[in-house]
């Protein structure tokens, strides 16, 4: 009941937000019915299923990344005097902001149920879908319901774990802290490069394992090869680029306030390394998916996302092209949103900084700088990183 309280009472942008979340679960649910609708009209191809189920959990994980941004910037997340008066501490002001989640992901659950049995034909009107890809066959409603159940469960249960007392965000520095706060690098920039090289390589090595074209004699120890070995690698890589962002956007800082640099480069420099750990975690995600998005396409051509037959290649096309759309969808709202709450962390520094005579058109310069060199530099190690990934399945 507080949480339906505290979401009547928000503002307009807080409505919109989370409305963006509601069509985000809306998707990932629309993709698990899909999933369940193909697994119940070919039961033979059990292996087709479950490899479906599997890429669900990608938009899935995003769904659930793009909820814990929203919540962090909720209004009731931040009410800690006033809840602490009325006898809620963090740990319940943090189970309250997970009841909004579920309450907002719940809506999302019904809303791809219902768009799911109109296409399919279950709402008293004629299929809109294609039998190939969402079935015809009943569906088991507890495998219904656990699949609608599961997008808020996740949703849920990662705000819980994201907003528990003790992960605070760092807070944005004052005018007058000293130069040394900015000096703390993220420790995971050396640990993601080498997580991204390991799984380049074993992404090569796995490539040469797959087809009758297969060039390269097994290792022994039971290395990971063919498919399994390819997506496991990406996977890697996928993984070293999330590590490795936060310590690249303080990197990209540090270089920007180096010699002799004039106020701007300065404070665009200081911005950055103090931001790092907030904006580089859904910068790293975004910047995985796009090298990923980037190395389907090369590798299956803009046809594995048209709307073919059953017989083609591409049957699973058009939920393919809605998982990455869902994906890119989740990941850039996520940066967009932590940009968003990164400017509200430094609105006090600002003041200050306005204060203190600092000109409107030197802040704004400084923005525009750090957010192109940021643009210029992610821009550049994802499509190396993405062109890598993609020769040797290209090959």
């Amino acid at each position: 009941m507080l949480a339906l309280r505290l979401g009547r009472g928000a503002r307009p942008a807080v409505h919109l937000r989370r409305l963006l979340v509601a069509g985000a679960a809306a998707g990932t649910a629309f993709l698990l019915l899909a999933t369940l609708g193909h697994a119940v009209a070919t039961p033979g191809d059990s292996d087709g299923s479950v490899l479906r189920l599997a890429w669900c959990l990608v938009p899935l994980a995003a769904t659930a990344q793009l909820a814990v941004a929203v919540a962090r910037t909720d209004p009731a997340a931040r009410l800690h005097d006033g809840m602490t008066a009325a006898g809620l501490g963090p740990v319940r002001l943090a189970l309250v902001t997970a009841a909004t989640t579920v309450l907002t992901c719940a809506l999302g659950s019904v809303l791809g149920l219902l768009a799911f049995l109109r296409l399919r034909g279950g709402l008293g009107g004629a299929p809109l879908g294609p039998e190939a890809l969402l079935g015809r066959a009943p569906l088991p409603y507890a495998a219904v319901g656990v699949l609608l159940a599961s997008v808020p469960a996740v949703a849920a249960a990662a705000t819980a774990v994201a907003l528990r007392p003790g992960r605070s965000e760092p807070s944005a520095p004052c005018a007058d802290d000293p130069p040394r706060t900015a000096g703390r690098t993220p420790a995971g920039l050396p640990w993601g490069i080498a997580l991204t090289a390991a799984g380049l390589a074993l992404e090569v090595y796995g490539a040469g394992h797959t087809g009758p074209g297969a060039r390269l004699l097994p290792l022994p120890g039971g290395l990971v090869t063919g498919e399994a070995g390819v997506l496991t690698g990406w996977l890697l890589s996928a993984a070293g680029l999330v590590l490795a962002a936060p310590g690249l956007v303080h990197l990209i800082g540090r270089v920007l306030g180096t010699g002799r640099s004039g106020a701007v480069r300065l404070l665009a420099g200081r911005v950055l390394q103090e931001e790092s750990r907030r904006l580089g975690r859904p910068l790293g995600v975004l910047m995985a998916a796009a090298s990923g998005g980037y190395a389907g396409y090369v590798v299956y051509g803009p046809g594995a996302f048209a709307l073919q037959g059953p017989g083609s290649r591409a049957s699973f096309g058009p939920l393919t092209a809605l998982g990455a759309v869902l994906v890119l969808f989740c990941t850039t709202l996520c940066v967009l949103t932590a940009v968003a709450e990164s400017r509200t962390a430094r609105s006090a520094t600002t003041e200050a900084l306005r204060r203190l005579g600092t000109p409107a058109g030197l802040l704004r310069r400084a923005a525009a700088l750090r957010a192109s060199v940021l643009l210029v530099v992610l821009a550049a190690v994802t499509g190396g990183v993405a062109h890598l990934a993609a020769s040797p399945l290209a090959s």
